[in-house]
């Protein structure tokens, strides 16, 4: 065999009296410095899977994953909701849709504050064109984006050559129905249930993404007399709360609430808080007879929807869902299951292997 020279200058590309080697002319090379960066002589670690390390991996999770898999799980089923489908789905008007049997609902002897939601289903919010149809330099109070929309909010960016405020089809489809909750007195005599109406939005969609524009005049109705209402609104935006300066116009929390669209067909929406007694010492919902009263508005015969209200409690993991407590025990049953699987194909096959590889 011929022994090959090495040359370290050979390895960075200098040969001398070639090109490149800095005299006249000289190219300079391609090749890539010789750095334990771009030669990738970097400090690695690669982790050698045997038996010692991949069982004890799988039982760990295992152990971990699926008592905190309960743990989320007894939270989730242990808040109470109450759910009421509405029977008409189109009709304008009054109706005492329900009575609520609160031994169903939200426990009698929570102390906590009760959460109103309303439901949609088959309404797709998750539909690319819908999700776009916004503007949100109009809805964050900018003036020329007030008279001048987006035109990504087409076909509902102008209505009677007026700029629509708020354009786009989110905010045209606002949901628009009035719910009321009665409490049935034995004497037979109904007592209006107080729902909050503030509270109900995010802090960063209330304080930062939507602002009403020129902040410093209260007179919204002159700030947005230059524009027109959505086309399927019944009154204009600065109309929505007239009674509450600071949840009227585009921070109306209803609307922001709306205007964060769902992912999923069916979804629910934060309407209303029944706030927790102040005293400590009666439940939020005393034992009893509910009534509750839909003013209908909102059509949804058009893509065969269905309306619901929802009373539920919430945690500290937030609303009922069970997902999360399945999600980590099905992990951790899987890991520990393959855990005692591999255990017994290294005990039965494991050893026969280290003898073989013994030489006799």
């Amino acid at each position: 065999m011929m022994a090959s020279s090495y040359n370290a200058k050979d390895e960075d590309g200098h040969h001398p009296g070639s090109v490149g080697s800095g005299g006249p002319g000289a190219v300079k090379s391609k090749k890539p410095d010789n750095t334990a960066f771009k030669q990738q002589r970097l400090p690695a670690w690669q982790p050698i899977l045997t038996a010692g390390t991949v069982l004890p991996a799988f039982f760990m999770i295992g152990l971990i994953f699926i008592p905190i898999g309960i743990g989320l799980l007894v939270t989730s089923n242990n808040i109470k909701e109450f759910e009421v489908r509405a029977v008409a789905i189109a009709t304008s008007y009054s109706c005492e849709c329900a009575s609520l049997n609160n031994r169903n609902s939200p426990r009698t002897k929570d102390f906590s504050n009760v959460f109103m939601y309303y439901g949609l289903s088959n309404f797709y919010q998750n539909h690319r064109r819908y999700v776009k149809s916004r503007d949100d330099s109009q809805l964050n109070g900018d003036k020329s984006s007030l008279l001048n929309p987006s035109k990504e909010c087409e076909p509902y960016r102008t209505s009677d050559k007026k700029s629509i405020a708020p354009c786009g089809a989110i905010a045209n489809s606002l949901f628009n129905d009035t719910l009321e909750l009665f409490y049935i007195h034995p004497n037979g005599s109904r007592i209006a249930i107080h729902l909050v109406k503030t509270g109900i939005a995010w802090w960063t969609d209330k304080h930062v993404k939507f602002r009403n524009p020129g902040e410093n005049n209260n007179n919204l109705s002159i700030v947005f007399q230059d524009t027109s209402k959505p086309v399927n609104w019944r009154k204009p935006v600065y109309e929505l709360d007239p009674s509450d300066p600071d949840n009227n116009g585009f921070i109306n929390e209803d609307f922001i609430v709306w205007m964060r669209t769902a992912a999923l067909p069916t979804f629910r929406k934060l309407y209303r808080i029944i706030q927790k007694k102040k005293d400590n010492m009666t439940p939020t919902l005393p034992p009893g007879n509910y009534s509750l009263e839909v003013i209908y508005n909102y059509p949804v015969r058009s893509f065969d929807g269905r309306k619901r209200m929802i009373l539920s409690t919430i945690s500290w993991m937030g609303g009922k869902n069970p997902f999360l407590g399945i999600a980590y025990i099905t992990v951790g049953s899987v890991c520990f299951f393959l855990g005692v699987v591999l255990l017994i194909i290294h005990h039965k096959y494991g050893n026969r292997n280290n003898n073989a590889d013994i030489p006799n």
